[in-house]
């Protein structure tokens, strides 16, 4: 039985602009190469090019106000918490399984941040720390009912979700708690400090966008170098130049609109933190390797000696970590814990992570995904704010967007297939 499509681009037989050193070659060899590589790659560059055609959207709509720097550092802390539980939570779909707790326990580590710090007094990178256990604790006692009882993750996380609110409720007395330590409210609010002298720029910032644009080269070069070490197909050089080329204008263009504001939200070093280490973890680690293979056949997976059990309460650890993570951020944000937080948050998340590329069956999905997705979702929040849609067609818009992109996956599956 012959495939003619794999994840891979196979390309044609090697020729003019076709070969792993090609410089480019003719125009349409490098044209034919750019329309299979998106192709092979869909789900990645599907949602990625929509991103980029909702920003323009709104950035024409707006009149331009939507990327000034203040709406653009708004944005990354508006939906850092979001961002924060779709990171968690496309791990959790990838493995097969999913997480409708996470609004609620972000809810109730916030208010359990307000009850050490603002009731208690306890110094908050203390109280940081036993929220973050608190979140692990959570994750654990959920993910041993999923993975080692086998009550499947839909009643166990709705019971979770019933059970966190509830708790949220009696701990904070159905008050509001204000304010929190200064220091504390940096996670939701504040920015790196600045360094040197007096550019009109945050010189700190454009030192870390620096680094990220070295990083980005650096990692593209090395893929590049280990699919050539392993005979792999490779774009064609031309190609690879003009992609590297696009991702550095995009760093350069979001450093230089952070730095003409305050700079760096602290909240955006932690979720660049995140994504390189759970985005190495899922592509270059076994444990990630097996999250992939639990979600794209079980019984496979089991068969091979992937340890299901263990690698599924662990995804609910992790997940359960980042909820609290989400929650002591959002309480800094807000500067207050209050019994309301969290609500639909799990939602946001869960459509977040569908948007970015998840696959319902499982065993498909990135993390950089759920960035896109989380931040497709944002944008638009954003951007239909800003020219006055009302929140009652804002629902109705971002429910279409998400039926399409699921839509979108299914198509996508049985082209494949076919």
């Amino acid at each position: 039985m012959s495939t003619t499509t794999t994840t891979k681009d196979e390309g044609p037989a090697p020729g003019p602009g076709s070969g792993p050193g090609a410089g480019g070659g003719a125009g349409g060899g490098l044209a034919a190469a750019l329309l299979r590589g998106m192709r092979a790659n869909m789900r990645q560059y599907g949602m990625l090019l929509a991103l980029a055609l909702i920003v323009v959207l709104f950035q024409v709509w707006t009149d331009g106000i939507l990327l000034k720097p203040q709406n653009v550092t708004n944005l990354v802390q508006q939906n850092s918490y979001i961002l924060i539980l779709a990171i968690g939570m496309m791990i959790v779909i990838i493995a097969g399984h999913i997480d409708l707790s996470v609004g609620s326990l972000a809810a109730f580590v916030g208010s359990a941040a307000g009850v050490m710090m603002i009731k208690n007094d306890m110094p908050w990178v203390l109280a940081l720390a036993l929220c973050l256990l608190i979140g692990a604790a959570a994750g654990a006692w959920q993910g041993f009912w999923i993975a080692y009882i086998g009550i499947p993750s839909f009643i166990v996380t709705l019971a979770g979700m019933l059970l966190f609110r509830g708790a949220t409720q009696i701990m904070l007395e159905g008050q509001t708690l204000r304010p929190f330590p200064d220091g504390f409210q940096s996670l939701g609010n504040g920015f790196i400090p600045e360094l040197g002298p007096d550019t009109n720029y945050h010189n700190a910032t454009l030192l870390i966008g620096l680094g990220v644009v070295v990083f980005v080269l650096w990692r593209e070069w090395s893929d590049r170098r280990q699919q050539e070490r392993y005979e792999l197909d490779v774009i064609p050089r031309g190609l690879f130049i003009a992609k590297c080329t696009a991702l550095v204008a995009a760093v350069v263009a979001f450093t230089l609109t952070l730095a003409s504001y305050h700079g760096t939200p602290i909240v955006l070093l932690i979720l660049v933190g995140l994504l390189m280490a759970l985005g190495f973890v899922m592509r270059n680690a076994i444990i990630g390797r097996h999250v992939y293979a639990l979600g794209g056949n079980r019984a496979a997976a089991k068969l091979s000696g992937v340890k299901d059990k263990r690698v599924t309460f662990l995804v609910f650890v992790n997940m359960g970590v980042l909820a609290a993570l989400a929650g002591v951020v959002y309480a800094a944000r807000l500067t207050a814990a209050t019994p309301n937080a969290g609500i639909n948050f799990e939602l946001e998340a869960i459509a977040a992570a569908f948007i970015g590329g998840a696959s319902a069956t499982g065993g498909v999905g990135t993390v950089l995904g759920a960035i896109i997705g989380g931040l497709v979702l944002g944008v638009l929040n954003n951007g239909m704010s800003l020219v006055g849609i009302g929140s009652d067609y804002q629902q109705v818009i971002k429910g279409l967007v998400l039926l399409a992109a699921v839509g979108f996956d299914v198509w996508n599956k049985r082209r494949v297939g076919s």
